[in-house]
């Protein structure tokens, strides 16, 4: 049976979560991630496409992503293949990397987008790795949090236009619904 095929609604943002072959590691060292990251530099350079959020877990990712020019199916086709190709180069493997198709689900609503927004940002406690989203490296928390020049790609105004307020108070007001949501 074929597969369903994906919609695209370029207007939209989607959640974006893809899983290591077996729930095997994605990412096994620092080398891994800055790899990653450099695949999205790349990428955004040909394709060009938004992250509200992502978080880089261990054996999975999650993006909160939108792409106006081309489909979310050809942007985590390239994503995911550029990544599996320089996986399995780094660790003389071959074959699949990834469990399967990406799941994507698309953000309708403002409350959706601050709700998928909370839920990336939060994995790594869920997950108990750190005590604090701010402590985790691999997410983009610390661009909401802290005054540091985010990636390209990373448009934080797209949740922080949510919150009244200068620029300062609005990521202030982020992190605290951020930080309200893992306390409960």
């Amino acid at each position: 049976m074929a597969r369903a095929k994906r919609i695209w609604i370029p207007s939209r943002f989607y959640h974006i979560v893809t899983r290591g072959n077996r729930r095997d590691p994605l990412f096994r060292c620092y080398t891994d991630f800055q790899a990653f990251y450099h695949i999205l530099d790349q990428l955004y350079e040909k394709i060009p496409f938004e992250l509200a959020s992502y978080c880089l877990m261990t054996n999975h990712y999650h993006l909160q992503l939108r792409c106006k020019e081309q489909s979310i199916s050809k942007v985590m086709s390239l994503i995911n293949k550029r990544y599996a190709n320089y996986y399995n180069t780094r660790y003389r493997l071959t074959g699949h990397v990834f469990e399967k198709r990406y799941y994507d689900k698309i953000i309708e609503t403002k409350e959706g987008m601050l709700e998928v927004s909370r839920y990336i940002h939060l994995n790594p406690i869920r997950a108990q790795m750190i005590s604090r989203p701010e402590h985790y490296p691999w997410s983009s928390y610390h661009f909401y949090k802290y005054n540091k020049a985010a990636p390209v790609y990373l448009d934080t105004n797209s949740l922080l236009k949510y919150y009244a307020g200068a620029a300062g108070e609005q990521k202030r007001l982020y992190c605290e619904s951020v930080e309200e949501a893992f306390l409960f």
